[in-house]
């Protein structure tokens, strides 16, 4: 067999080196008959999803405890499918209107809603699919008696590689047995993709069936950085692969042990460097990274899987508790950001072709002041004594600002008439994700203490792509001159206003891009906490003068792979 490279879509971070495993997974047969008995067929599917429900909480548990609790929420969210009226009241229509069986029933249920999902127009939301027929697939087996298929029998570590992972397959895996996940199909957005992430585990997705005629026990090498798999590889390949995998090694234990030291660079410019936090126990996980501050905290851990909005004490007590695991260092509070791929229960979205481009963020609290003003007095509240910065996202004119800024004074106002402690000091700012912003930076910087870059969503509005759609994956790369342009004319408004600008998509974890980064003005960089201790010592490998040189060539490159290449040329010229 001859040295084969695939390229597919990089899903999660690292370098795997082992012999090659295909996973199949277990087919099942589902019957279908008549039955007589419908009330206990119906008694029967109850069942098989209360049993479904306890074993989803159990995998919350230990996803909990391997991961984090924000990957939790995947599951979270696959018992709501299965707390769905509309999706049990379909089930048991087919079981007393066709008479059919349970297994049957709920399948062709679960189908139908599948298909639904799928047919959506946006990658990211037809993802979501894969859930459905997930849980679907697991109270059919609960019905059948059989036990869903976990892992495998080797003893050796392998590349494991399979058409697609469902969510719950990706977890049940023995994560010391996984050297990296190679999928024929799958997003960089789905959930399998993301819990690779947050387990360590190099994967690429999207290679293509071609990866099915590779042989078990065939020599693999996964470059979950660049999206690459090569198998068969040379000697000189293989050789040289491992001397990367060494160096990756020893430049993660370095950065580790230096975690807690300040990003400084080698002519003393000091870049904060934050974390990307979405639950309570986040919070208090970033002190062991050497976080210093939380830069983005997603609020919509508190609002997701409820079908009310949450009370003004309720958010008080769990913002509250993040300052308290923060241990007094900044937080910058996103208010909520629901729509797009997270829709509530407690919000009518309607029918949305682009969700994405739609009905969401700040857009949303405009036309709910009250729900708005609710989330601005606990989050000022808790911030009493504490480092509190609150930013809107989604923000795409001046007037949705000024608008914001509005009822944010009034709940001030309302503060201190009722005599109530907040924060009087805090700072304001907005997230840039929209290209409009960027070409009106000066305009807002009259009104803001800093800005916060998304480029995860301003590389999807510049390019017009959405940033699910594996075949548009081309497009998805941030450091693009069109996207480096408007971070410098973002670092440019906010040098003149003497205020600070972040990044927090995950850019400002791509240790190609840091350096290009702060060359362009960016002063702050959030990420997800296990990528802080490599971006520190990124940082420090750098004299700023040679970041702004940088910076100032990348802009006059014409395709992102240019702007990463200079990057690589510059990197073997400085001095580690």
């Amino acid at each position: 067999m001859e040295m084969i490279k695939y390229k597919g879509i990089p899903a999660a971070p690292g370098y795997g080196m082992g012999k090659s495993f295909f996973w199949h997974d277990e087919k099942v047969d589902i019957p279908q008959y008549e039955v007589s008995d419908v009330d206990g067929e119906v008694r029967r599917l109850a069942r098989a999803i209360a049993v479904a429900i306890e074993q989803l909480d159990e995998i919350v548990r230990s996803t909990k405890q391997e991961t984090s609790e924000e990957q939790a929420e995947i599951f979270e969210a696959q018992k709501m499918f299965l707390s769905d009226q509309a999706l049990v009241k379909l089930a048991k229509g087919n079981i007393k209107g066709k008479k059919w069986n349970a297994e049957f029933a709920w399948h062709e249920a679960t189908e139908f809603y599948a298909r639904q999902i799928e047919s959506l127009p946006d990658e990211t939301l037809s993802e979501r699919a894969k859930d459905v027929r997930d849980i679907g697939m697991r109270v059919v087996r609960n019905l059948l008696g059989k036990a869903p298929k976990k892992g495998f029998n080797f003893t050796d570590p392998v590349v494991l590689l399979a058409d697609d992972l469902t969510p719950s397959q990706t977890v049940s895996f023995d994560k010391s047995k996984i050297l990296g996940f190679c999928t024929a199909e799958g997003g960089a957005t789905s959930h399998a993709a993301i819990l690779a992430k947050a387990l360590g585990i190099p994967a690429v997705v999207g290679l293509g069936k071609e990866i099915k005629k590779i042989p078990d026990g065939t020599l693999t090498l996964v470059d979950g950085f660049q999206g690459f798999v090569v198998v068969n590889p040379d000697g000189e390949t293989a050789e040289q692969f491992k001397s990367k995998m060494g160096t990756h090694i020893k430049e993660v234990d370095e950065a580790i042990k230096k975690a807690a030291e300040p990003a400084k660079t080698k002519d003393g410019s000091i870049i904060e460097v934050s974390a990307n936090v979405g639950s309570v126990d986040e919070a208090a996980e970033i002190h062991r990274y050497g976080a210093d501050g939380i830069g983005l905290l997603r609020t919509e851990f508190i609002f997701l899987n409820r079908k009310k909005f949450l009370d003004e004490e309720a958010q008080y007590l769990a913002y509250k508790k993040i300052f308290e695991n923060a241990n007094h260092l900044p937080v910058v509070f996103r208010t909520l950001d629901v729509g797009g791929d997270k829709e509530v229960a407690f919000y009518d979205f309607g029918f949305e072709r682009n969700p994405f481009l739609g009905y969401r963020a700040i857009r949303i609290f405009l036309d709910h002041p009250d729900d708005f003003k609710m989330i601005l007095r606990a989050l000022l509240r808790a911030g009493y004594q504490h480092d509190l910065r609150i930013m809107f996202p989604m923000v795409a004119t001046l007037d949705e600002l000024l608008q914001a800024k509005e009822i944010l004074q009034e709940v001030e106002q309302a503060l201190v008439k009722q005599n109530v402690p907040y924060a009087e000091r805090y700072q304001l700012g907005i997230m840039v994700e929209i290209p409009s912003v960027p070409l009106m930076a000066d305009a807002f910087a009259e009104h803001v203490d800093f800005f916060s870059v998304g480029t995860n969503d301003l590389t999807q509005y510049t390019f017009a792509a959405e940033r699910g759609n594996k075949r548009l994956a081309y497009l998805s790369d941030p450091c693009h001159p069109a996207i480096l342009k408007q971070i410098k004319m973002v670092a440019d408004a906010a040098k003149g206003k003497n205020i600070w600008v972040g990044v927090c998509g995950e850019m400002a974890g791509d240790l190609q891009a840091i350096p290009v980064l702060i060359g362009l003005g960016v002063g702050e960089l959030s990420m997800s906490p296990q990528l802080i201790p490599l971006a520190k010592q990124e940082i420090r490998n750098w004299k700023m003068k040679d970041a702004e040189e940088l910076a100032k060539d990348a802009l006059i490159q014409t395709s992102a792979a240019d702007v990463r290449m200079l990057v690589e040329k510059r990197r073997s010229a400085i001095t580690p």
